[in-house]
C-alpha cells in the first residue's frame, strides 16, 4: 500500500454519490444493480442502528459532564460511577472520530500554538494545568492564501496552515483546584468539573488557542506601542501645564516637614506657601488634571481590549459548527456515514474486480478509481472495512427448518494467497438481512444482544 504525506483517509463525498458512482461505472447487469442498490441500503440502515447504540451510551453518560444539560437524575452516581461514566463518554468520543477518519493532534502542537498570532494579532496565553483531560482531533491539513488587512487601505497576502475541521473535548478540574488558586468561581467563562466539547471549521493552526474557554489574551508589544506613545505625548504637555501647582504642592509637604532648606531650590514664593487657599487649589487642579488624564487612559485601553474580544468573538462564532452534545450527534453522523462509504468501496470493487485482488491491490485499486472518477486523492483506510466485511457473518437460508441447520457465512474471505474474496450479490444480501432481522430479535437476553448483533468495529 502506497502511504502519502499529504492525503487523508477521509472521503469528501457523500455515501448516496458514493453508492451513484458505483452504479453508473457499468461493471454492474441492471439485475445486480438493484441488488447492489438494496445490499447498499440494507447495510446502511444496520450501521445507523449500531451508530445509534453510541449515541444512546453517550447520552446516558454525558449528562453530568454536560454544562448545557437540564436533565436532572434522580440519583447522583457515586465517586466510582461518575468516573466510569466519564471513561465511556472519553472511549465513546474516541471511537466515533476514529471512525469518522479524523486524526489525533498532540498536545504539543496545540501548546506551540500559544503565545503566536496569525489572523488576530493577540497575545494569548492558555493553562493546561486547569485540565484534568484534553482531547484534540482535525481533519483537513491545508494551506491557503488570504488578504490581511494592515494599516489604512493596505492589505497584505500571506499563506497561513489551516485545519478546515478541528475538535476539542475539555475537562475542567474541579472547583476546589481553582478555589486553591484564589480564582473566584464567578469569574470563570466555564463550569469546573463540567466536560466541554467543541466542533470548529477553518481554523488557523497559530489560533487553536483561541478556541479555549480559558483563554486569556491581551495586547501584543505593537499595540502597547501604539497605546503608550500617544500616552506619553499626551501627557508630557499635561505635565508641563500643571508643574507650577505641583512644585507648590511638593514646597507646602516640604515646609511642614520643616525641610526649609529643599523648598529655596523650588523657586516658589514663600507667601503662596503660607497661604492654604493657593495650596488646596493647586492640590485639586493636580488631582483634576491627572485624574481625567489617567481616566482617559484607561477608558482607551478598556476600548482596545472589547474590540480585541469583539474580533475574537467574530471569528469564532462563524466558524462554530457545534457544541457539547451537538457535537457527538454531528461526529456520529458523519462516522456512519464514512463507515459506510468504506464497506461500500471495498464491496465493490471486489465483486467487480476482473482478478482476485489482496489489502494492497485493493487499496490501491480504490485509491486510483476515486482519483480517475473524482479527481479525489485519497489515502484510502483497507483495514477497517475488510475486518468489519470479515465479521458480519449470517445465513443465506430463508427456509426456517433449513436455517436452523444452516452455518453463518461472512461476507469477505480470504483464500490461502491472501486474495480478498467476497459473497456473490443474491448470497451478501441474504446475510445482511438475516444480520439485520437478527439485529431486533429477542432472544431473551437483551435486544442488542444477539450474536449477529455483536459486530466489533475497526
Amino acid at each position: 500500500m502506497a502511504v502519502y504525506e499529504n492525503r487523508e483517509a477521509f472521503i469528501p463525498h457523500s455515501r448516496t454519490d458514493i453508492i451513484q458512482l458505483c452504479l453508473q461505472d457499468g461493471q454492474l447487469s441492471a439485475t445486480d444493480a438493484e441488488k447492489f442498490k438494496n445490499f447498499c441500503q440494507i447495510l446502511s440502515a444496520y450501521y445507523h442502528f449500531r451508530f445509534h447504540k453510541t449515541q444512546e451510551i453517550v447520552k446516558d453518560n454525558y449528562i453530568p459532564f454536560d454544562p448545557n444539560t437540564e436533565i436532572q437524575p434522580l440519583t447522583q452516581p457515586s465517586f466510582d460511577q461518575y468516573d466510569e461514566m466519564e471513561l465511556k463518554v472519553v472511549d465513546a468520543f474516541q471511537h466515533i472520530l476514529e471512525r469518522a477518519n479524523y486524526i489525533p493532534l498532540s498536545e504539543s502542537v496545540v501548546k506551540e500554538s500559544v503565545g503566536k498570532a496569525s489572523l488576530i494579532d493577540l497575545k494569548t496565553q492558555v493553562d493546561f494545568e486547569d485540565f484534568e483531560r484534553f482531547l484534540c482531533y482535525y481533519q483537513g491539513d491545508i494551506s491557503k492564501k488570504i488578504s490581511v488587512k494592515k494599516l489604512f487601505f493596505w492589505q497584505e497576502e500571506k499563506i497561513i496552515d489551516i485545519f478546515e475541521r478541528i475538535v476539542l473535548l475539555i475537562k475542567f478540574k474541579e472547583e476546589a483546584y481553582f478555589s486553591a488558586k484564589k480564582v473566584k468561581l464567578e469569574e470563570l467563562k466555564f463550569t469546573p468539573g463540567k466536560m466541554y466539547v467543541y466542533f470548529y471549521k477553518n481554523i488557523p493552526k497559530l489560533d487553536i488557542d483561541l478556541l479555549f474557554p480559558n483563554v486569556a489574551t491581551s495586547m501584543s508589544w505593537k499595540d502597547k506601542l501604539l497605546f503608550g506613545i500617544p500616552a506619553i505625548g499626551a501627557g508630557i504637555p499635561l505635565l508641563l501645564k500643571t508643574l507650577p501647582n505641583l512644585l507648590l504642592l511638593i514646597a507646602a509637604i516640604l515646609l511642614v516637614l520643616n525641610a526649609t532648606s529643599l523648598v529655596e531650590p523650588l523657586h516658589v514664593e514663600r507667601d503662596k506657601i503660607q497661604n492654604v487657599l493657593p495650596i488646596l487649589v493647586a492640590t485639586l487642579s493636580l488631582a483634576i488634571a491627572l485624574g481625567g488624564f489617567a481616566f482617559k487612559q484607561y477608558t482607551n485601553y478598556k476600548n482596545k481590549k472589547i474590540k480585541f474580544q469583539k474580533d475574537v468573538t467574530d471569528t469564532l462564532f462563524f466558524k462554530n459548527l457545534a457544541n457539547n452534545a451537538g457535537v457527538f450527534q454531528t461526529l456520529i453522523d458523519i462516522a456512519e456515514e464514512e463507515e459506510c462509504k468504506e464497506i461500500i468501496l471495498v464491496y465493490y470493487h471486489l465483486l467487480t474486480s476482473p482478478t482476485p485482488l489482496n489489502p494492497e491491490q485493493l487499496d490501491s485499486r480504490i485509491e486510483c478509481w476515486m482519483e480517475k472518477k473524482l479527481g479525489t486523492k485519497i489515502d484510502f483506510d483497507i483495514h477497517g472495512p475488510l475486518n468489519n466485511l470479515e465479521e458480519i457473518r449470517g445465513k443465506t437460508v430463508r427456509n426456517t427448518s433449513e436455517a436452523d441447520s444452516a452455518h453463518e457465512l461472512p461476507l469477505l474471505t480470504y483464500d490461502n494467497q491472501g486474495f480478498c474474496h467476497v459473497l456473490p450479490l443474491e448470497n451478501a444480501l441474504a446475510v445482511i438481512d438475516d444480520v439485520w432481522d437478527n439485529a431486533f430479535q429477542y432472544n431473551g437476553i437483551a435486544l442488542y444482544g444477539s450474536p449477529a448483533s455483536s459486530l466489533r468495529f475497526h
